[in-house]
């Protein structure tokens, strides 16, 4: 027996399509997202589409509610991009322009270059990054699985270096500056 959705006689408006519609020009970006991007080799901005995925920033408001993953598009650099970093669902990557290296392993000895299109789908758990790989600024599409996929698991030095640079993550797992004893 073959399981197919049910034919339903649900019609929206286009008024109505339009609150499941977001324009990229109105995307705000943000290069604050995630406590790696304090440290020099990890700028890139961020585009959040659906879903606040795992980010670390608490002000960015994405135009779509998560559904079942969550979508937002890098773009950075040559030999920028996102440090070691594990989550608790899946995730996936996509180039929409220009060659990214996403790499894994305990400490990212292993890595893979991805052209524009290719795709891949880094297993739960597993430490991963990416950076661009190519010679001009490219965009990445990043997809992650689940309604409510948690937060980034960083390596304990990754949290050492960026409390060096005056950032940490509250309980909650969001980005906040460390506050100044008073001198």
């Amino acid at each position: 027996m073959v399981d197919t959705a049910p034919v339903t006689e649900l019609d929206l408006s286009e008024a109505e399509m339009a609150a499941h519609v977001a324009r990229f020009r109105d995307i705000p970006s943000t290069a604050q997202a995630f406590i790696d991007t304090r440290l020099p080799g990890h700028e890139r901005e961020i585009f959040t589409i659906i879903g606040g995925g795992v980010l670390e920033d608490p002000d960015i408001r994405p135009p779509l509610p998560p559904q079942d993953f969550h979508v937002a598009i890098i773009r950075a650099d040559p030999g920028k991009g996102a440090a070691l970093h594990s989550h608790l669902t899946q995730e996936v990557f996509m180039p929409l322009s220009g060659r990214w290296a996403v790499f894994w392993g305990p400490r990212g000895e292993r890595e893979v270059i991805l052209e524009q299109y290719d795709t891949i789908s880094v297993p739960v758990h597993l430490l991963r990054g990416f950076r661009n790989a190519g010679a001009e600024s490219a965009l990445l599409l990043a997809i992650v699985g689940g309604h409510d996929p948690g937060k980034v698991g960083w390596p304990p030095e990754m949290k050492a270096r960026v409390r060096g640079v005056g950032y940490e993550l509250t309980d909650e797992g969001l980005l906040r500056e460390i506050p100044r004893m008073p001198t």
